[in-house]
């Protein structure tokens, strides 16, 4: 009687296991190199470097907590983060409300409906320092357009818009918005168009008018989208530096200067490199706390809806 012996069998499926594998880490692997030396060790280095002392010309020397102290003493921090809270509360829900609209619109069979896809969602891929200087001449206080156009109909005194303290951060926001709603209402328009369509006949069979379908139909059904388009926002919206710098560098004043513009400001002009530190690890534990706390009440907002 012979014997059969299943090991070739297992080596061989072990082996064809273990190709399968490399050949999936080669593809990652290029991208894994890169986010572990470009973000994650950098990322590690200012944990570490936020209990630190350090000016970059000498030595590192131990601080403890010392740096988070100084934190509340800071009155340029405490404006800053302020200022942040402001701009992620008028971007977010504004941005999302705008995305949805859009997307809503331009989901009817509208004659020339593309190219006005197309023409919203332009500005998300367009360079962020030209929509910058754009707008910044748009809204400039003496020749802008925009003041010359309240002139003409009978503003005496039209905002300063960047240049005013209490006008700034609005137009800031307003730019942010523009610029970032057509990406959403991409996403929008997706999720719009995965809805099936027996949802909404059902819904009038019921009699429900154009609000209760949009309310009991529509919104439900992008629940997953909206979340989604709520994280990145929220996230995007707290990292904030490019368009702020440009268009305002944190002013007039104080007036649009946020964490990372701060955070900005003490590294790289105020050679404080632990205290940016100690301020980048409050940005990520804010934004950590509010992404973990949205993600809690994805389910309860879900079944709400």
């Amino acid at each position: 009687m012979q014997v059969s012996h299943p090991l070739p069998k297992t080596y061989s499926k072990r082996r064809r296991i273990l190709q399968q594998n490399l050949t999936a880490y080669s593809f990652i692997m290029p991208n894994l190199t890169g986010f572990a030396l470009f973000t994650l060790l950098p990322m590690l280095f200012s944990m570490a470097l936020a209990f630190m002392s350090w000016d970059g010309a000498n030595e590192v020397s131990w601080a403890g907590l010392q740096n988070f102290r100084e934190l509340l003493d800071d009155d340029t921090f405490i404006i800053a983060l302020k200022n942040t809270f402001v701009y992620v509360g008028g971007t977010v829900p504004l941005t999302m409300v705008a995305s949805l609209g859009l997307a809503i619109l331009l989901n009817q069979p509208l004659k020339g409906r593309n190219f006005f896809r197309t023409t919203f969602f332009f500005p998300y891929v367009a360079s962020l320092v030209a929509v910058a200087v754009v707008w910044n001449m748009l809204f400039h206080p003496a020749l802008g357009p925009v003041n010359q156009m309240l002139l003409s109909l009978g503003v005496e005194n039209p905002p300063r818009w960047t240049a005013s303290v209490d006008w700034a951060m609005p137009t800031v926001i307003m730019a942010s918005i523009w610029k970032g709603m057509g990406y959403y209402m991409i996403i929008y328009l997706a999720a719009l168009q995965g809805i099936p369509g027996y949802l909404y006949e059902a819904a009038e069979i019921d009699g429900a008018n154009g609000w209760q379908k949009f309310r009991y139909v529509t919104l439900p059904m992008l629940a997953p989208a909206t979340f989604f388009v709520s994280i990145m926002l929220t996230i995007a919206s707290f990292k904030v530096f490019d368009l702020i710098l440009v268009m305002t560098n944190g002013g007039p004043g104080r007036a649009t200067n946020v964490l990372v513009i701060h955070t900005y400001n003490t590294a790289f002009r105020q050679f404080e490199f632990g205290y940016s530190s100690a301020i980048a690890m409050v940005l990520f534990a804010i934004v950590l706390l509010i992404t973990i706390v949205q993600f809690r009440m994805e389910k309860r907002w879900v079944n709400y809806m």
